[in-house]
């Protein structure tokens, strides 16, 4: 089995490498800076990179496609995802969603170009695109996967509706959803409690998505799972701070870090949820070694805790 087929346990975001969000190019700094958190990522035992055409305007991938070129054989030793779908909004023109077919085979293209790669190892369409024709884009994958472009394919901010329709068209399985989840962000967990309950309909998540991914084998990547530092050093609400207070308790009872305990909160359920973390300092990116090297050290009841704390409320 290759690194690329290996279940990822976390997966460092890249958005924020390439330097400055803008069109201006980006400097040998910038290069150092992926290169640093890159090494970072590896030494804490990450191996999967996820990246999309627009992170700062493609620089994101630029920077990436460098330090690969710097370093022979890492290329080989990890899994490089990117995400396509999004146009940024340019001038008089607004942003937009784009899943046409071509369009999809060209910033294919480009992000490899980039990525200076011959073959991505999953592509995820990155948001759902109200005009796009499923059957043409199940063709334009199609064709991707057949020229040894792209190993596998996922999905982005969709539902357990979107995914099943796309399916339908696509001969491959999706093999990801990526979406938003946290112990902030906490309403793809509750959809599941809240039913018969007054607070059901403002929860806003599609009912189902987990239980659609768990039916079908489709791995969960969670965006945004640090919470941006709610619980691991910049608590704003009461909530919050009870929160931190018990993350950093356990963190201690355990000898391991605020953040790897967030991020065991999203690996213990049973989803074995794949945290995409978002930094690219060093730093905090080594902060997140046990929840890349070991599972989950959490009692049923100190998940619970975790939640009830920092939802402030009673579970229904």
């Amino acid at each position: 089995m290759t690194t690329s087929e290996k279940p990822d346990r976390l997966v460092l975001g890249c958005m924020g490498l390439g330097g400055a969000w803008d069109t201006s190019p980006y400097t040998a700094a910038d290069v150092d800076a992926a290169e640093a958190a890159v090494e970072a990522a590896l030494d804490s035992g990450i191996t999967a990179f996820d990246h999309a055409d627009i992170y700062r305007h493609g620089k994101a991938e630029a920077v990436f496609g460098e330090v690969l070129a710097r370093s022979a054989g890492l290329r080989d030793r990890i899994t490089l995802q990117t995400k396509c779908g999004i146009r940024l909004a340019d001038g008089d023109r607004p942003g937009l969603y784009d899943l046409r077919g071509p369009t999809i085979e060209r910033k294919v293209e480009e992000s490899l170009t980039r990525l200076r790669t011959d073959v991505l190892d999953v592509l995820l369409l990155h948001r759902p695109d109200p005009l796009a024709d499923p059957a043409e884009i199940g063709e334009a994958l199609t064709s991707l996967h057949r020229q040894g472009l792209v190993r596998r394919f996922g999905v982005s901010n969709m539902n357990a509706a979107q995914i099943a329709r796309l399916q339908a068209h696509v001969a491959l399985p999706l093999v990801v959803d990526q979406l938003e989840m946290s112990l902030h962000r906490r309403a793809w967990l509750e959809d599941g409690v809240l039913v018969n309950t007054p607070e059901s309909a403002a929860n806003g998540f599609p009912a189902g998505t987990v239980e659609h991914c768990l039916t079908h084998g489709i791995s969960l990547q969670a965006w945004g799972p640090l919470a941006q530092g709610r619980y691991t050093g910049r608590p704003e609400t009461p909530d919050e701070h009870a929160t931190a207070a018990l993350v950093s308790s356990l963190a201690e009872a355990k000898g391991t870090t605020p953040e790897t305990i967030v991020l065991w909160w999203l690996r213990r359920h049973p989803a074995r949820v794949v945290p995409v973390i978002g930094s690219s300092n060093p730093g905090r990116i080594r902060a997140c070694r046990d929840a890349a090297t070991g599972e989950p050290d959490l009692t049923h009841e100190e998940w619970y805790t975790l939640w009830v704390t920092a939802r402030g409320a009673a579970l229904p």
